[in-house]
């Protein structure tokens, strides 16, 4: 499974306490995330730039090292590539392709994102939003999961 940015920035977003709660929920119960490297950028730069209060870069620098350690597609050009091929037969923007294609590359069945239409399905990986009407179900416990004390230790002591 694989969580867009926004879900991320949910998880430390004090805006919408019913969108944290969920947020800090699927990353507490999902131990089988897998993420993107543009995923950890868009998570940082939005924390640090559009949030009010913004998260201070060292805070979310530490929240990336600790989101890093969940496995991690890495762009390179074969899945720039791919995005490419799958903007065109989609019709998505490139930075959609290129999430749709880290999950397939990873193995996923799903995305979890509130851009993309929930319930479509993009050769076989299908779309969830987490915060609609549907919900979201985790997936059996796997490993280990990202952990909302330390979400919340490093925002206190940052004072954010």
């Amino acid at each position: 499974m694989a969580p867009r940015a926004a879900i991320l920035v949910y998880a430390v977003d004090e805006a919408d306490p019913s969108k944290q709660k969920i947020a800090r929920t699927l990353l507490k119960q999902t131990d089988n995330i897998v993420i993107s490297a543009q995923v950890l950028n868009e998570f940082f730069v939005t924390v640090t730039r559009k949030l009010k209060p913004a998260v201070a870069p060292a805070v979310a620098a530490e929240l990336v090292r600790r989101l890093a350690q969940l496995p991690c597609v890495a762009i390179d050009a074969q899945l720039v590539q791919l995005a490419l091929g799958a903007g065109q037969r989609w019709q998505l923007s490139h930075w959609d392709s290129l999430v749709i294609e880290a999950a397939r590359q990873a193995g996923c069945t799903r995305v979890l994102t509130e851009d993309l239409a929930a319930g479509a399905n993009y050769n076989g990986l299908m779309v969830e939003n987490p915060f609609g009407p549907s919900g979201f179900e985790p997936l059996p416990h796997r490993g280990s999961s990202v952990s909302n004390a330390l979400i919340d230790k490093l925002r206190d002591e940052e004072g954010v």
